[in-house]
């Protein structure tokens, strides 16, 4: 199975900006290499949300691919320096006091934004740009990935050029007429 720090993008999902259903977007992810989905969508009622994540986990099983829930322990979002250094002691205290390897979890990397200016989250200030994401991703131990109008193959190479471990994409991916090719393009960046 793939693990986070492995995937060079990751998709999120946001089915309010997808012009077909999510489901389909999803798919044509997969099909164009993507192999880490996070799934947001929290506003559908929770049986409507638990098949939707179903579905998805199947498809991804079939390809070796994850899904994992943005609520979930894995994923630690961030917007700062400061955020970052304390995903990563987490990351690294439940490491290092897990006895068990059973169903414990752990924050295994960091999304950072946003990088770019972006039409999906606007409200989230002004964007962090490329040096503040090189000094941010040397300074986390975590895997940092870059998150906010990383929506072209440019961007994700300059992120990948920066330090990042990869880019984490939303509403391009979610808009895109073709997400197959748009994500083959991205991950050949």
């Amino acid at each position: 199975m793939v693990e986070p720090a492995e995937a060079r993008l990751i998709v999120f999902t946001d089915r309010r900006q997808a012009e077909r259903p999510l489901d389909e977007v999803i798919a044509g992810a997969i099909d164009g290499g993507v192999r880490v989905v996070v799934l947001r969508e929290h506003d559908l009622p929770p049986r409507r949300r638990l098949r939707l994540a179903a579905a998805l986990r199947t498809r991804l099983d079939q390809v070796g691919g994850r899904l994992l829930l943005e609520e979930d322990a894995t994923v630690a979002k961030c917007h700062s320096l400061e955020e970052l250094v304390a995903a990563s002691t987490a990351a690294s205290t439940s490491t290092s006091t897990s006895t068990s390897t059973s169903t414990s979890t752990s924050v295994e990397y960091a999304t950072l934004s946003p990088i770019f200016a972006t039409r999906s989250k606007p409200g989230y200030g002004p964007p962090l740009g490329l040096a503040a994401l090189g000094r941010m991703a040397m300074a986390a131990p975590l895997p940092v990935y870059a998150l906010g109008g990383v929506d072209t193959p440019a961007r994700v190479r300059l992120c990948l050029d920066e330090g990042a471990a990869g880019a984490a994409v939303m509403g391009a991916v979610m808009r895109a007429e073709d997400p197959a090719r748009l994500v083959k393009e991205m991950l050949t960046a």
